[in-house]
Parts: C-alpha cells; sequence; structure tokens
C-alpha cells in the first residue's frame, strides 16, 4: 500500500503552522521527528512511504494541483496542530477531488482534541494520543481492506455519519521498540538550527512526557497529543516514557555515521540524572557532534553543568517564564528564582550558552511592572539567547479552565493563536495590548543589542548558515500573517 505523508501548503495569507513544537507558526523548518517515527514503522511493515512537504522549497498551488493529478496514494496522513486545523481540512477537500477513494488519517493535538471538526467523511479517520502503534494497526487493516472499527485509539464516522470514538489505546513504555525515524525520506540539508549553526543537521527525541504540574504548559506535539488523550480518560497526566542510553547512543552512532554534525534534542525535560546524561554526552563528544536540549533549571547540578560544557553542548533551554516567586508559584512551575540563578551560573561557569525561555501571562498576578522586571532581568543575565511568547489557554490545560471560568479569554473561547505575537488574554491588571506591546518591544531590545549581534555572527560557519538565521530573526520579529 503506498502512504504518503504531507504536509500541505498554505491555502491563506498565514505563515504556516511549526509542528513539532505545534504552538507557533513557523520561524524557520524543523524536521517533524515524529512523524518521521511513523513513517519507518510503516516502512518496517512493508508499506511503500512517501514524505511530501509544500512549504519547504517553495512549493506553489500550482505543484501542489499537479502532485495530487499525478498521486496514486492509498492513503494521506496529516499531522495536525491547532494553528493547522483550517489548512489542513482544507487539504483534505483537495485529496478528496482527486483521490475520492483514498484514506486520510489524521494525528496530533488538533484532531485529538478537536476530533469532530475532521470527521466530514467515512474515508478520515482521526488517531488520537499517541499515534504510533495506532497508526500501524489501522494501515494493516486499510491494506488487507479488513474493518477497523475495533481498535483502540481511533475516531471514525460511521455509514449513518455518527462519529464513533473508540476506546484509548495503552501508552508505550518500551520506546526501544520503535525504530529510529526515516530521516532519508527528506532532504537532510533542508533543515537548521539556528542556534547550532552547523549542519547538516538533525533533531531527536529520547523521551516522551514531563512529570510536572505547570498549568500552561503545552509540551510538543506528541507528548501534548498523549497527555491530552489520557487526561481524558484517566484525568491524570501519562507517565513518562523513556529511551534507554545504550538506545539513544547507538542513534548518535548512525546519525555520525550518516554525516550529521548537530542534534536538538526535543525532549520536554532531556536531563533526568547525570547517570543516564553521561553516556549520550559521551558519544556526542566522541563524535565531535554539536548539541543543545532542553532542561529544567533544578536538574542544573555543577556536574551536569561540567559534562554539558565538555560535550560540545551549545545551548541550554531553560523554561524560567518569570523571575517573580509569586507567579512561579502560581502557575505551579515547581522552581524558585533562586534555583533559576543557580542554574544560570553553573551553565555559564562551564561555558554552556544558556537560552531562557519566558512566558508572559501566565497569571492575573502579572502586571506591566512585573513583565518588565522579568524582561530587565533576563537582558541583565546577558543569556545567549531569550525566547519571549504569550501564554495561550490551550483547551486541556488548567490554565484553559481558569482563564475560560475567570473571563480572561478575549471573545470568550479559545481560538488557535501565534503565542510568538498575538495574545487572546487579557487581565484586569494586563490587557492584551500591553503584552503585544512588550512582546514586541523587548524583543527588538534584545535581538538588536550589538553584544548580541557580534556573539551570532562569530558562530557561523558559512554565509547560508547566517542568511538562513537571519530569516528566522525576520520570522520571529514580525507578525505571523503575510
Amino acid at each position: 500500500m503506498k502512504i504518503t505523508l504531507l504536509i500541505p501548503p498554505v491555502f491563506g495569507k498565514e505563515r504556516p503552522a511549526e509542528r513539532t513544537a505545534g504552538c507557533t507558526t513557523m520561524v524557520y523548518p524543523m524536521i517533524n521527528i515524529y512523524e518521521l517515527t511513523i513513517a519507518a514503522i510503516l516502512e518496517r511493515e512493508g508499506h511503500s512511504v512517501c514524505y511530501a512537504n509544500f512549504v519547504r522549497g517553495g512549493r506553489s498551488l500550482g505543484r501542489w494541483r499537479r502532485f495530487l493529478e499525478n498521486d496514486s496514494s492509498d492513503v494521506y496522513i496529516f499531522w495536525s496542530v491547532n494553528l493547522s486545523i483550517k489548512n489542513d481540512i482544507e487539504a483534505s477537500r483537495w485529496i478528496f477531488r482527486y483521490s475520492p477513494d483514498a484514506y486520510i488519517i489524521y494525528v496530533g493535538p488538533g484532531p485529538t482534541f478537536y476530533t469532530s471538526l475532521f470527521l466530514q467523511d467515512t474515508r478520515q479517520i482521526v488517531v488520537r494520543g499517541e499515534p504510533d502503534v495506532t497508526v500501524k494497526e489501522l494501515c494493516f487493516c486499510l491494506a488487507g481492506k479488513q474493518s477497523y472499527s475495533g481498535l483502540r485509539g481511533i475516531s471514525f464516522l460511521d455509514n449513518c455519519g455518527k462519529i464513533c470514538n473508540n476506546p484509548s489505546r495503552e501508552l508505550l513504555r518500551d520506546l526501544d521498540s520503535l525504530p529510529f525515524p526515516a530521516r532519508h525520506l527528506v532532504d537532510r540539508n533542508s533543515f537548521s538550527n539556528p542556534k547550532l549553526k552547523r549542519s547538516p543537521y538533525t533533531a531527536m527525541v529520547t523521551s516522551r512526557n514531563c512529570p510536572f504540574h505547570c498549568i500552561y504548559c503545552v509540551p510538543s506535539s506528541l507528548t501534548f497529543a498523549r497527555e491530552l488523550e489520557h487526561r481524558a480518560v484517566t484525568g491524570k497526566k501519562p507517565f513518562i516514557s523513556m529511551r534507554s542510553p545504550e538506545n539513544v547512543v547507538e542513534e548518535i552512532e548512525f546519525l555520525a555515521s550518516e554525516g550529521y554534525r548537530a542534534i536538538g534534542f526535543l525532549d520536554d525535560n532531556f536531563v533526568v540524572t547525570e547517570k543516564r546524561l553521561k553516556p549520550i554526552a559521551d558519544a556526542l563528544r566522541r563524535h565531535g557532534i554539536v548539541w543543545g536540549c532542553q532542561a529544567r533549571a533544578d536538574a542544573i547540578s555543577e556536574n551536569i553543568a561540567r559534562i554539558l560544557g565538555e560535550s560540545c553542548c551549545r545551548y541550554v533551554d531553560l523554561g524560567v517564564e518569570s523571575f517573580d516567586d509569586r507567579i512561579l508559584s502560581y502557575i505551579k512551575k515547581g522552581l524558585t528564582r533562586s534555583q533559576i540563578m543557580e542554574a544560570i551560573g553553573y551553565l555559564n561557569k562551564y561555558n554552556v550558552p544558556v537560552k531562557l525561555n519566558i512566558l508572559i501571562g501566565t497569571s492575573p498576578l502579572e502586571t506591566v511592572s512585573t513583565v518588565k522586571e522579568t524582561l530587565d532581568t533576563a537582558i541583565r543575565l546577558q543569556a545567549d539567547q531569550v525566547m519571549i511568547n504569550i501564554a495561550a489557554p490551550f483547551p486541556g490545560t488548567v490554565f484553559y479552565d481558569l482563564a475560560k471560568r475567570n473571563r480572561w479569554i478575549i471573545g470568550g473561547e479559545y481560538v488557535p493563536t501565534d503565542v510568538q505575537h498575538r495574545s487572546i488574554v487579557s487581565y484586569p491588571g494586563l490587557t492584551n495590548r500591553e503584552m503585544e506591546r512588550l512582546l514586541f518591544r523587548y524583543n527588538i531590545r534584545f535581538f538588536l543589542r550589538p553584544r548580541f549581534v557580534w556573539l551570532q555572527l562569530r558562530r557561523f560557519s558559512s554565509f547560508s548558515e547566517f542568511w538562513r538565521a537571519l530569516r528566522a530573526l525576520k520570522n520571529k520579529l514580525t507578525s505571523g500573517n503575510n
């Protein structure tokens, strides 16, 4: 059976949705490892698998139309996030216009939560939550023309047009059983990471989910889909699944043999224990691979920082959100200002560049003054990079319930919004317009500082890397609408 995983072109004036993190429009192209893992599973099952990205390479609507005219796929798979819902539904209409007998499978957080929006035809199927095993079993049924009505983890329309939501599927514990992502399906030179400035670049994932309880949190699009489905059934956060260090090292060895020189780890929390980190860091250092990760400040001890510094770690993303202890407590961050400062101090000591992630508007305790204090502190600390976003009340989070109940959401209900530019939340002491102005002003203030520009220029190894980073910065600073 021929199966195509695709990212359709954008049919409106908006920028393409970023489908890996899942809550912003695209700043720079990110390889979707989650989708490529599904592709690898399907290849292992003997299917003919293709990957078509109509956002990369300047593909026009004309090329999209010619693709559909000539394509013979039996199944199309969309990895859909909130910001891509409208566009993906429109793309589905195009597909059925040219291939009325094809099936369309939707995976990701968008269809997991907004299931009914995707089910307009009996040949459309939603895979809710963690998709890997469900997609494999569903495609087995479709290939053999067998009934899939009893499969766990799917939603579909029956012959009477009624939505059937089958029971959830148990979450994966053994991630080592999954094949490595099918990176051979994509052009590895199409992807980069401005924080690493070396190519060829790829991403890796070594775990799924996070044990902490931040009220606003939307982790990566995979773990958010996993969490949405698990919470809907159990009312609790899902357990963490982790690959063994040996399995992670095996993938690093493979990537090194393929010539990759940079890796970004997308785990919600990559740094767990020193025992787990050490063999992975040793493998990265052995092959001279530069890399970066996301970590909690309370996971950064002096020994951890030393290991990171000695193994070519070129960035650690710290989810700071605020330097105000009252706000950190309200949002259940589980961190204090002093812990954040201590982590930054350790990383600076061992020359590990720090990226601070700041989130405006997570709490009604915030004011213009508290936001300015947090952003001024971030700039004074001379972090390598600062990413400022505005909190959105994503359905399925505690923050959404609070915002809905207290009427903080403009218009009364969540609408997909690019958190890098827009706010749909307004508080009595901090309006949405004030948040947007602060976001823009401090982005300009940080990214156009002479020190920042000089540090970044020194790290580029080629003009093409500089040009990609410049385009990413332009996307970061300008509105999500063209």
